[in-house]
């Protein structure tokens, strides 16, 4: 079976967006300002376009990425040269950029790979600065570091894309505003702004583990970016902090059992069902060893219980032998911490399994605020089978249909609704 060349090529620069366009992105705007944001974003974007086009009639090149990053230099060059973008923002390269001698290998420079580690770590803090409103902030880091479209920040925040679009139109108004500059992560000013880098990662990964995408249930590039931007904060000690190893400790826990969660078809395989023998036993030792690191730190935090009932599960050699009492002590700690429905929710399917049937029904029917979402429904119509009311685990299962747009979620809730009959 051959391969389409000009699919492969765009397929290629879909993977190479998610992969390389935070960093270009990040780079670009620590050259040109935050004021040229949506100008740094622009040169990516071209910079890819160019890409698919060349790349299609000449073939991919050997290092694709490498072919992006020279492409986007040369951009950056030419735009600082025309615009004399370096007179409007103030940085420690603002003098190296005002020369001819010292433009270009001052540009070159930062796109080395640590050079474009440390931008991203600037471009995480500076879009988490304490003068932009805080959901502000996550639209923003997640729209040009994580490479989101609008519409999967939308469904991230359980919102429509009108209000994240004003969200993201403030944010940069008020970097405009303040002349907000990529500067390195101050120790002082660390906590604030850690909590809302690590809250990103955290709705980018849950992006990539249960995508709002209606044929894509699992996109593993997104995983994989979250869980690498969060290794990125491990590895610098200024932000290597207790909660961002809670919460790559999490991401392992839940990527280490992805492969198991589809079937050949495409289909989805609920946990009970699962093939154990599929989860990656390196990403659990992966999960338990930045769990144990994690626990150097005074405080617990949601990223902490999280990360532990994750690990309850990765630890049960069958879903029979999990510990649902563990899961539901840790549920409750959780929604003490932080009052969530959808904590109520995952609480209520605990009780279900650690008490009966019944108890758990009794918890979801207490929640309010999951009224339109899917899940919801879907864990009532499962608890209704158990207690034996079929009808109202019909209606519930048809609620849910309506609530869904993943092909793969709507053949489950069809699969189950024929087996009532």
């Amino acid at each position: 079976m051959h391969t389409n060349p000009e699919r492969q090529v765009h397929e290629l620069v879909d993977h190479l967006f998610r992969h390389e366009a935070g960093k270009m992105a990040s780079v670009l705007t620590r050259l040109l300002g935050f004021g040229a944001m949506e100008l740094a974003e622009d040169i990516v974007q071209d910079t890819l376009l160019k890409a698919m086009s060349v790349w299609k009639i000449k073939g991919i090149p050997e290092n694709p990425s490498a072919w992006l990053y020279t492409v986007a230099k040369r951009k950056a060059i030419d735009t600082l040269r025309q615009q004399h973008l370096h007179s409007q923002h103030h940085s420690e390269i603002s003098d190296a950029l005002k020369s001819e001698w010292t433009l270009a290998p001052t540009v070159r420079q930062l796109f080395l790979d640590n050079e474009i580690e440390d931008s991203q770590l600037r471009m995480m803090f500076a879009c988490c600065h304490p003068s932009i409103p805080y959901e502000a902030q996550l639209a923003l880091t997640l729209k040009t570091l994580c490479g989101l479209s609008i519409a999967e920040i939308a469904n991230s925040f359980l919102t429509n894309e009108d209000t994240i679009s004003k969200r993201l139109y403030r944010a940069r108004e008020k970097l405009r505003e303040e002349k907000i500059s990529l500067e390195a992560p101050i120790p002082a000013k660390l906590p604030g702004r850690l909590n809302a880098v690590l809250h990103c990662l955290y709705l980018l990964f849950n992006e990539g583990y249960n995508s709002s995408h209606p044929d894509q249930l699992i996109r593993h590039d997104l995983c994989s970016e979250a869980m690498r931007l969060c290794l990125l904060l491990i590895g610098n000690p200024v932000t290597n902090a207790p909660e961002a190893n809670a919460l790559l400790a999490l991401m392992c826990f839940q990527a280490s059992r992805a492969e198991a969660r589809l079937g050949e078809d495409g289909s989805i395989v609920l946990l009970k069902d699962q093939d154990r023998t599929r989860w990656s036993r390196p990403l659990i030792e992966k999960g338990k060893y930045f769990l144990e690191q994690a626990a150097e730190g005074d405080e617990i935090t949601d990223y902490h219980i999280e990360a532990a009932i994750a690990g309850c599960h990765a630890r049960a050699s069958s879903f029979e032998k999990t510990n649902w009492g563990d899961i539901e002590e840790l549920y409750t700690i959780l929604s003490d911490m932080k009052n969530s429905p959808v904590i109520s929710l995952n609480r209520a399917i605990a009780i279900r399994y650690h008490v009966s049937p019944e108890a758990g029904l009794k918890a979801l029917l207490a929640i309010e605020g999951l009224q339109q979402h899917y899940l919801y429904h879907a864990a009532l119509g499962d608890v209704y089978v158990d207690v034996g009311d079929l009808a109202a685990a019909r209606a519930s299962y048809e609620r849910a249909l309506c609530l869904t747009s993943s092909i793969a979620e709507k053949k489950l809730l069809q699969f189950k609704m024929e087996r009532l009959a």
